[in-house]
């Protein structure tokens, strides 16, 4: 396998005195994505922040690839209501030269048509695409996603993970993902590394599935290995943000999806 882009070796994190993060290893790669799940409090976002170099280890080593570019997606960004502010704008902050290329990473991510819309009218799932935009503008080498599905429906969560999953075989970059939504994120993902503070468990989703260590950490829940891959399915149409079907892949407003997922 080719240089991590990121490496962490027993790495220990305390903050204000309370040890978040201990003794992790962890290596990013290209073309590869890896998702961090845990229960609310196990440190996922803390590693995340040490990953971006917002928080400085404790002790362990911590190292990146020289010139490594990182594009990171954070859980919550509030816009004020009151601050007139388009998607256009809103990614002019994070791409002040390019016009042609804010448009191209809407496009991307299937929003161009909210291009001049304020930011506020945006549903939950064109702000996370939205959001996903900003990131890719950075044409990074490692994304960041801190929970990307959050306030976004089943359908829209799977559109969504199936998106990023194009944009890592056609950026070839590294995505590390924190998410706590098991069937889907493992249906999509590369490795799975559970977080409790410490590793509990990490491999393939097939392998974390099957591990006691998983099961332990989610209650006891006795997840099949089948129901991992939860609404990942195959068929002849396509759907909006919104859940919205059109047996030609156009996005339809207002109907709703008659079908049933296996």
């Amino acid at each position: 396998m080719s240089q991590p882009l990121v490496a962490l070796r027993d790495v220990n994190l305390q903050l204000g005195g309370t040890h978040v993060l201990q003794h992790i290893d962890l290596q990013l790669h290209k073309a590869r994505i890896t998702t961090l799940i845990g229960p609310n409090g196990a440190g996922k976002t803390s590693l995340a922040k040490v990953v971006l170099g917002l928080h400085t280890p404790s002790s362990g080593t911590l190292t990146r690839k020289p010139g490594l570019k990182i594009g990171y997606m954070p859980q919550r960004l509030r816009i004020d209501d009151s601050l007139p502010l388009t998607v256009d704008r809103f990614l002019w902050l994070a791409d002040p030269a390019h016009k042609n290329e804010r448009r191209a990473a809407l496009e991307r991510v299937d929003v161009a048509e909210l291009q001049f819309k304020p930011v506020q009218q945006l549903s939950g799932g064109e702000w996370q695409r939205v959001l996903l935009a900003r990131a890719l503008l950075r044409k990074a080498d490692l994304l960041v996603l801190d929970e990307p599905a959050q306030g976004v429906d089943v359908i829209g969560q799977n559109a969504l993970y199936g998106l990023l999953a194009e944009v890592r075989d056609e950026m070839h970059c590294g995505i590390l993902l924190i998410s706590h939504d098991l069937h889907l994120v493992m249906a999509a993902t590369d490795e799975v590394i559970c977080l409790q503070h410490h590793v509990c468990c990490s491999g393939t989703p097939e392998a974390v599935s099957k591990d006691p260590a998983f099961h332990d950490m989610f209650g006891g829940a006795q997840i099949p290995a089948a129901n991992l891959a939860l609404y990942t399915h195959d068929h002849d149409h396509a759907h909006d943000l919104h859940g919205n079907v059109d047996a030609d892949g156009n996005h339809i407003h207002g109907d709703h999806c008659g079908h049933h997922h296996d």
